[in-house]
């Protein structure tokens, strides 16, 4: 007898690509947990620059490339965690590990009245609006003497030796204190990126990643058939600004110095993060993956150069969306149809389903 239930639908994402990439990640997971006890300083720290410029990369990608907010002022959140966790060290006494939750929660209250005004605005108004604001934003804390003004200031000796963890993990590996301190930096590093793309993953894999795709290709059919556009603006705006003011945070404990022109700057922490995901592919996981090994490797061969690297990064990234305009990960995607982190629905099974697997038996 057949059973009935054998000839019900059913929607999946997953792929088998998707499944090999899972236990494929599990294994570089734990790889780069372990990599700290064989890599040089150098290598580590390399691999902080990467895993933090990809983390900033997911969460502008998650506004832009999902969302459809082009913001051209995400350096506001990455100055404000910072500063936010160079406040509660030097005033307060925090240890620098927890104060990187209060920079997280500084950028997070910045973003309420930050999208108050920019969510007034549309196109290309809204990405000069949040540039604007952030500019403000850099002003207001050049002001703030407690944390050095507009010359900024370093962390106390005192702290950045009695990092949280710090003696535990110098003593493991048996190397000194700066170098542990990379090593905590790093590893949260590792944690905030994974967190991330998990994060990021989950929420277009749910009901609420349809919503936000539909307000991205058409907000007034979005509107129609009851999606509440503006809250689902809300959530990705908040929790982009939550994600970039931990990323800062955790940059600038690991940099110990800060001061406004760096904290706040738009190359640094916006047009570069752009770059990486629009080379990558924009509205892809994969894409900024793939975008921020392409500019660390850049980076690592023009940085040298001057101002010839920054026309040269310009010129890759107009040729890019030129003749791959979905980025190099999206370009290859679409020839090849794999997918790593697959968010499209298919439906499967039904009567067709149930008779191949009867004449298979």
């Amino acid at each position: 007898m057949t059973d009935p239930t054998s000839h019900a639908y059913r929607v999946e994402t997953r792929t088998r690509m998707s499944v090999v990439a899972g236990v494929a990640a599990i294994a570089l997971v734990a790889a780069l947990v372990v990599l700290p006890a064989f890599a040089s300083r150098s290598l580590v720290q390399d691999l902080f620059f990467i895993l933090t410029m990809l983390t900033l990369a997911q969460f502008w990608n998650l506004l832009a490339g999902y969302g459809g907010l082009v913001s051209v002022g995400q350096q506001a959140f990455v100055g404000m965690g910072a500063y936010a966790l160079f406040a509660a060290v030097i005033l307060w006494g925090l240890d620098p590990v927890p104060a990187i939750l209060l920079g997280g929660l500084a950028a997070l209250v910045l973003a309420v009245p930050f999208g108050f005004f920019a969510f007034r605005l549309q196109g290309a108004y809204f990405a000069i609006g949040t540039w604007v604001l952030a500019e403000v934003v850099r002003l207001v804390v050049a002001q703030w003497r407690a944390v050095g003004g507009g010359t900024g200031t370093s962390l106390p000796r005192d702290a950045t030796e009695n990092i949280m963890f710090t003696a535990a993990i110098a003593e493991l590996f048996g190397v000194r204190a700066p170098a542990a301190r990379d090593i905590l930096a790093y590893w949260l590093a590792l944690a905030l990126a994974i967190i991330a793309i998990g994060g990021i993953y989950w929420l277009l894999r749910s009901k609420r990643g349809l919503a936000l795709a539909a307000m991205r290709d058409n907000p007034q059919a979005a509107r129609s058939v009851g999606i509440d556009a503006q809250r689902i603006k809300w959530v990705v705006f908040l929790t982009a600004a939550l994600g970039t003011g931990l990323t800062g945070a955790l940059i600038y404990m690991q940099k110990a110095r800060i001061s406004p022109d760096a904290a706040f700057s738009l190359n640094d922490w916006t047009a570069y993060v752009i770059f990486i995901v629009v080379i990558g592919g924009i509205g892809t996981i994969e894409g900024p993956i793939v975008g921020v090994l392409v500019f660390f490797i850049l980076q690592s061969l023009l940085a040298q150069y001057g101002a010839w690297y920054l026309m040269v990064l310009g010129l890759i990234g107009i040729g890019v969306m030129l003749l791959a305009p979905r980025g190099l990960w999206g370009s290859f995607s679409d020839r090849t149809g794999i997918q790593l982190f697959p968010i499209r629905r298919r439906l499967v099974g039904g009567p067709l389903a149930s008779k191949t697997a009867a004449r298979e038996e």
